[in-house]
């Protein structure tokens, strides 16, 4: 039962309303400072902590509840015969309630400007010592230091007289957070203005276990980022279908990431297989997006990963009948198409996801290696510049297909090519990829090209188109735009481009050879664009 309650806050946030309530239930309020002083304003009796303690407020503040009349009445273990003993000898009552929030460290250092004795000044001491002191003897005390859970300790209180063991038991463990990300915070900023030292601490919360890691043998887990907001496979939701790997993970990030790197105007759809995308494409349905993206390699499809920016309705859902694919992901599912999507595999995972922004929710990247951590900005945007450096002409309406290409290229792995179709009229297709290679060539000639060849003929065998194959797939290579991730180091890959009939390419530049490869694109009739910006990813 909760009898006195410690209210002492830097956040006043809902703290009238909240005292207000504790006191129509009878319960006794002791308070410091400003704390006090709004609530006696709102006409709530208050009892000021120095009556508590018999000491002033001193030291500027600095000195407040640090007293044993404060952390005794808080630490008793109310079913320890000594320690209420104590207690009573040395005149401690009982507090059972706790609602503390700290001075705003981080803010106050996130401004333009402060000083270290600013910074000082706002560390706080007692609060953290009281929400620990409270946290640590939770089975007597509650501890609230977030606004939000007034509402529910209020509704607790006034329905059963007292605070559940789980809601004291949920509430110190967030103290308990609450406080390590506070002194995290003050770590890593005098780790900076102090000793000169870049301090990282991350925080992730709520893992659960996965079906396992990247092979069968290996354990993983999957850990939330509090306060990433907007389409993650952290705030899906997974309406059906067996566990999630670690290897799902990777691979449905690398699909969410490369639609969300196509915006939300257009329905779009990835199709990621071992974390490239296999098939990817725009299309002014849902459906007709898919069937594109499909066409990109309907072989690595089987056993994929597909990420939609566009709820599934039930034609898009049909179209997948007799295709084994492992994960949809989707804002949403029409009840229809999640029906069948349900009768077609007990095993496939349909993934809801949050509505679709523009926000990536993250600006920063992490990779782990052994014995460190290795941490970079998002890699935003596709390029820098628009530098039209040959002779023959880049035209301007081919601009968006090159950015599609380039969206493509970003997130394959390197070295990656990519060629990009426009199948439709404003609407664009990954026509072939290839990806990993050691040798930018051999992702060109021996892979993009190669594919791109294949899946023309399949494409060409299904519409039985009227022209001989050659002239068909020649036509529709030299519209398409092939994007690199890096600079050519040498002039082979735009000689082994102009082979297969690929007539404009969009690079980063920045070789020494630039020149060289500028004189042999001019030679060959290919139109060359750099952008200035590079697209490693490993």
């Amino acid at each position: 039962m909760v009898k006195r309650a410690l209210l002492s806050v830097s956040d006043k946030t809902g703290i009238v309303d909240f005292a207000r309530g504790l006191a129509k239930l009878g319960i006794e309020i002791i308070s410091t400072g400003g704390t006090a002083s709004i609530l006696r304003d709102a006409d709530i009796g208050v009892v000021d902590v120095s009556e508590v303690t018999g000491f002033p407020e001193m030291m500027g503040g600095r000195v407040k509840t640090l007293h044993p009349r404060i952390h005794g009445g808080l630490l008793c273990l109310r079913d320890n015969s000594v320690h209420v003993e104590e207690a009573e000898r040395e005149s401690i009552e009982l507090i059972d309630m706790v609602v503390v929030n700290l001075y705003p460290f981080e803010i106050t250092v996130s401004k333009e400007g402060v000083d270290l004795e600013e910074a000082i000044e706002n560390i706080d001491i007692g609060g953290p010592t009281l929400i620990r002191a409270a946290a640590k003897n939770y089975t007597a005390v509650t501890v609230l230091c977030d606004p939000d859970d007034y509402g529910y300790v209020l509704k607790e209180l006034r329905s059963s007289g007292v605070v559940s063991d789980r809601t004291r038991e949920e509430l110190a463990v967030k103290a308990f957070r609450h406080t390590a990300d506070y002194d995290s915070t003050i770590d890593t900023y005098l780790s900076k203005a102090l000793l000169g030292e870049d301090i990282l601490r991350l925080n992730f919360t709520d893992g659960v276990p996965l079906r396992y890691g990247e092979n069968w043998h290996q354990d993983a887990m999957f850990y939330r980022e509090p306060g990433v907001g907007g389409p993650s496979l952290a705030n899906a939701r997974q309406l059906h279908g067996k566990e999630l790997s670690y290897n799902n993970y990777v691979d449905a990030d690398n699909a969410l990431q490369t639609v969300k790197e196509l915006g939300h105007d257009k329905p779009a759809v990835a199709i990621v297989k071992h974390n490239n995308p296999c098939g990817l494409a725009t299309g002014n349905t849902l459906l007709g997006a898919l069937k594109a993206a499909w066409d990109g390699d309907p072989i690595s499809a089987y056993g994929s990963i597909i990420c939609t920016n566009t709820v599934v309705d039930l034609g898009t859902a049909e179209f997948l009948k007799g295709r084994f694919v492992e994960i949809i992901l989707a804002p949403g599912f029409e009840y229809d198409a999640l029906e069948y999507l349900k009768k077609k595999s007990k095993d496939l995972r349909l993934l809801e996801l949050p509505e679709f922004n523009d926000a990536f929710g993250v600006d920063q990247t992490y990779k782990y290696v052994v014995g460190g951590l290795l941490k970079q900005s998002r890699n935003a945007g596709i390029y820098e510049k628009w530098e039209h450096v040959t002779d023959a002409i880049f035209p301007e309406e081919k601009r968006p297909l090159a950015d599609f290409s380039l969206y493509a290229c970003k997130s394959t792995k390197s070295n990656s090519i990519t060629l990009a179709h426009e199948y439709q009229e404003g609407c664009f297709m990954l026509l072939a990829m290839g990806a990993g290679q050691p040798n930018r060539v051999d992702s060109i000639n021996k892979l993009a090209a190669t594919k791109a060849r294949e899946n023309l003929k399949m494409i060409y065998e299904r519409e039985g188109a009227d022209v001989p194959f050659d002239e068909y797939c020649n036509k529709i290579l030299s519209e398409c735009v092939m994007a690199s991730d890096a600079f050519f180091p040498f002039d082979d890959s735009i000689i082994h481009a102009k082979e297969n009939n690929i007539m404009y390419i969009v690079s980063p530049g920045g070789s020494i050879r630039d020149n060289e490869v500028i004189a042999t694109a001019n030679r060959l009739g290919v139109s060359l664009v750099f952008t200035g910006m590079r697209h490693f990813l490993h």
